[in-house]
């Protein structure tokens, strides 16, 4: 398998590494969730915790269950409506199978950095545009109407490339063999616990905030782009094996953790 993938028939030392890994692994797996909690893993908890917090507060969840109350708000009839949600979700699957193209070109970062870009500025544009609704008591231009539909594809698409396929890509190569099982637990229950919350929130928010609604949502996106690009390693090329070298490495948590004694970790760099 490993010969396929590579495309070469040296990978004894990559072979080497992955079984001295997966039996340091297993000696510590039957205390996963308290080794998660040492302090040499605090990057791995930390980011278990974040990475579906944010996948979740960049406010997918408003466009995916309200996408036609929002066209119907600037203008758009019935069908006109339920079309304009299709063709946002035709975009959103279409820039998922992109992100699966380019992501081990480009590397994760690159796309978190782009679809942060995208739905930032296009949900201040969504956010803009409704709150002139409002002041005209729904009675905007027809051009209104396409720039929002236009807006949303673009927030669609930026979430289809980023937050929404790399937000479980990258979990699963971020933590270490030996707390995998454990951190990847808890990535999965935060998502599920973030998803009823906001699903629960947003309803009572777009009452409350109408338009502003928009604007919290763009904040957080704008806080988890930055976070993403100070405190995520980069894992584009890096074996699951040598990723703990990548938080010993790292400008910040490097402070926070203690040598891992993984062999080869020392040849990653950030």
């Amino acid at each position: 398998m490993l010969r396929r993938i590579r495309g070469t028939n040296n990978v004894q030392d990559e072979l080497a590494d992955l079984v001295e890994a997966s039996s340091e692994s297993n000696s510590n797996a039957q205390h996963g969730f308290l080794n998660l909690l040492q302090r040499r893993y605090r990057p791995e908890l930390v980011m278990a915790f974040a990475i579906p917090f944010f996948q979740q507060v960049t406010g997918i969840n408003v466009v995916a269950f309200y996408a036609p109350v929002l066209f119907r708000t600037v203008g758009f009839g019935e069908s006109g409506s339920l079309m304009s949600t299709l063709v946002t979700g035709i975009v959103g699957t279409a820039s998922t199978f992109l992100s699966m193209l380019v992501v081990d070109r480009i590397g994760r970062k690159t796309l978190f950095l782009v679809g942060g870009l995208q739905m930032l500025v296009s949900q201040v544009i969504i956010g803009v545009i409704i709150m002139v609704a409002e002041v005209r008591e729904g009675v905007i231009g027809e051009g209104y109407g396409y720039a929002v539909v236009g807006s949303v594809c673009v927030y669609v698409a930026g979430f289809g490339w980023s937050w929404g396929p790399l937000g479980w890509l990258v979990p699963s190569e971020i933590f270490p063999l030996e707390i995998r099982s454990a951190a990847q637990s808890v990535t999965v229950a935060v998502s599920f616990v973030f998803t009823f919350a906001v699903a629960q929130s947003v309803p009572p928010m777009l009452c409350k905030l109408r338009a502003g609604v928009f604007f919290f949502y763009g904040g957080w996106v704008a806080v988890m782009t930055v976070a993403v690009q100070l405190f995520l390693p980069e894992t584009k090329n890096v074996p699951i094996e040598k990723v703990a070298g990548l938080w010993e490495k790292h400008w910040f948590w490097g402070k926070l953790t203690r040598k891992r004694d993984i062999q080869g970790t020392t040849s990653v760099s950030n």
